[in-house]
């Protein structure tokens, strides 16, 4: 598996890949699919910004899963701390293809002197807070019934890694 940065041509990958988590799970917590441009702008966006689109490539550079981060919180005091999503296509779950772009995005933040990675999992999604553990993340919180989505109520655990520990205050 190869992973690397994302390019346009990965575009309708990602897309496929997003709007599959936005039609029948609850990884994305949109109710209706967004077209070529929404992502195109999407990926712009993170690169301007400096942040990172990771792909996973399968055979005949077939997009698998995807990552990325972005900023956590819009305030300068939080420009230090960044919000991380991960997505892997259906059929490909479980496959450590997931564990492997987060260990890839995990050390681009390093590299751009981030101090800590938050994930924000909807709480039923035991299979992704069990890679977060297992990536060294810990449970610091989960707030109740903040989402909505296939007419139910749901409720988010936040984890967060600390990239840099024993780092000093800038």
């Amino acid at each position: 598996m190869q992973i690397r940065d994302a390019q346009d041509a990965d575009l309708a990958g990602i897309l496929e890949i997003y709007n599959d988590a936005v039609l029948n799970g609850t990884a994305i917590w949109n109710d209706h699919p967004v077209d070529l441009e929404n992502r195109r702008a999407w990926l712009a966006e993170r690169r301007e910004q400096g942040y990172p689109v990771l792909v996973a490539l399968g055979d005949n550079e077939h997009v698998c899963g995807y990552a990325s981060f972005g900023p956590w919180r819009p305030h300068d005091g939080f420009r230090h701390t960044v919000e991380h999503s991960v997505y892997v296509r259906d059929g490909q779950r479980g496959s450590g293809l997931g564990r492997q772009l987060m260990q890839a995005l995990i050390e681009r933040a390093r590299q751009l002197g981030k101090h800590v990675m938050v994930g924000a999992i909807e709480s039923e999604n035991r299979a992704s807070v069990h890679m977060h553990q297992q990536l060294g993340f810990i449970h610091v919180g989960q707030m109740r019934q903040v989402g909505c989505k296939f007419g139910r109520w749901l409720d988010l655990t936040f984890m967060q890694l600390v990239l840099t520990p024993g780092r000093k205050t800038p």
